[in-house]
């Protein structure tokens, strides 16, 4: 009887064991897959600012005022609002992602935070208008939360050297 006990209180050890082991696999894949789809997204991030269409826009809106209002926007020149509408998405997309933690904000931030924050500041006249006129303050929402988070952290970094004056010592790993 006793070897009974002894073989039944195993298997229930091993049977503990088992769903122990189970849910700290299930924790390990789920991390995994948390980390590729970050990296994944970070990919198709640096994908997303390494075409022509949006060094175009870029470059449209770098050559806007800063402030410039909705009137003197569409004025411009045709293609100006359409190269504003793009990467203001872009920046809208991007923020939600980096809320949502699927982006790392500090990768944003190094790939693009100030060129979010220098559009910001010359779209924000053009965006609060349209908010004004369309009776909705969420139009382009993520792309504002995205600029102040980047505006933020360039306060923070601004006492701190430029990426390749604090980096200037890194060497690649040794194999």
């Amino acid at each position: 009887m006793t070897d009974l006990e002894t073989l039944a209180n195993l298997a229930e050890v091993l049977g503990t064991l088992t769903i122990i082991g189970s849910v700290l696999f299930a924790v390990i894949q789920i991390r995994q897959y948390r980390q590729q789809l970050r990296e994944t997204a970070t990919l198709e991030l640096m994908n997303r600012f390494q075409t022509p269409e949006f060094a175009q826009a870029f470059r449209v809106i770098r050559s806007l005022r800063e402030g410039v209002p909705s009137i003197e926007l569409i004025a411009s020149d045709p293609e100006t609002e359409k190269a504003v509408i793009f990467v203001c998405s872009v920046y809208e997309t991007v923020g939600v992602l980096v809320f949502r933690r699927i982006l790392p904000f500090q990768v944003v931030e190094d790939l693009t935070g100030g060129a979010v924050a220098l559009c910001w500041r010359k779209l924000r006249a053009w965006i609060e208008e349209i908010r004004g006129e369309t009776s909705n303050d969420r139009v382009f929402e993520w792309f504002q939360w995205l600029a102040e988070r980047c505006a933020e952290q360039q306060q923070i970094e601004s006492k701190s050297l430029p990426a390749y004056r604090a980096h200037q010592d890194w060497r690649l790993p040794r194999h």
